[in-house]
């Protein structure tokens, strides 16, 4: 059965980020970007629907952005601040992930971040399943924008115009595609052509079980 980790155990799970982050440099990665969200271990720390903790890693919400914050001091003395990214996703209700107040602890979070000059961070807009389930932050970049001093990545569901929007409003400085990407490998060359994009197959997206695996994932067509 799952149990929350003793607190003692806690700084060799710090030190196994920091040996990740060691790692990826002698692979010859150019940065590193820590996941952050969707229900992985560091948003089971942040949100207090799944940390139900009672020691110092728990309850408030400093508690509760202590690990995020001393995996990021351990992966940043690796690497520098400059070299690493964090994904964030407040508004995520996979694997019954929930807060009772997302845009207090995010905006701790995300202000806490601001020293460590990262890359970016990346901020994940919820999806039509997040906001079918309960109510969601959302927007979430532009609600964020005002507390971060460094670069933000944007993601979730954007097409060319949409992107395009967000750029020009001054919210996010970058635009992330997940499904169009997928679907559309040249997909760069396309938005620069306004072309006709390939439509995504969630069916065989990865995870979904589609045993037909040579199928669908990696041979839709170039233009």
């Amino acid at each position: 059965m799952p149990r929350a980790l003793e607190t003692d155990e806690i700084p060799e799970i710090v030190q196994q980020f920091r040996k990740g982050a060691e790692n990826a440099m002698v692979a010859g990665f150019d940065g590193i970007e820590l996941h952050g969200a969707f229900g992985y271990l560091i948003d089971q720390f942040l949100q207090d629907g799944s940390n139900q903790r009672s020691d110092r890693y728990g309850g408030s919400i400093e508690n509760r952005a202590r690990f995020l914050l001393e995996v990021v001091e351990a992966v940043t003395s690796v690497w520098g601040g400059n070299r690493v990214g964090i994904k964030l996703s407040p508004s995520n209700t996979f694997y019954g992930m929930r807060d009772s107040n997302p845009k207090a602890i995010f905006s701790y979070v995300i202000n806490a971040l601001n020293p460590f000059d990262l890359a970016y961070i990346h901020l994940m807009e919820p999806n039509e399943v997040d906001l079918g389930t309960r109510e969601v932050l959302n927007p979430v970049t532009p609600l964020f924008r005002p507390i971060y001093n460094g670069t933000i990545i944007t993601n979730g569901g954007y097409d060319k115009d949409q992107g395009n929007t967000i750029l020009a409003s001054g919210d996010a400085d970058l635009v992330s595609f997940g499904r169009l990407f997928i679907a559309n490998p040249d997909l760069p060359k396309r938005f620069e052509l306004d072309a006709e994009l390939n439509t995504p197959n969630p069916k065989t997206f990865y995870g979904r079980g589609d045993k037909d695996l040579e199928k669908g994932y990696t041979d839709y067509p170039f233009l």
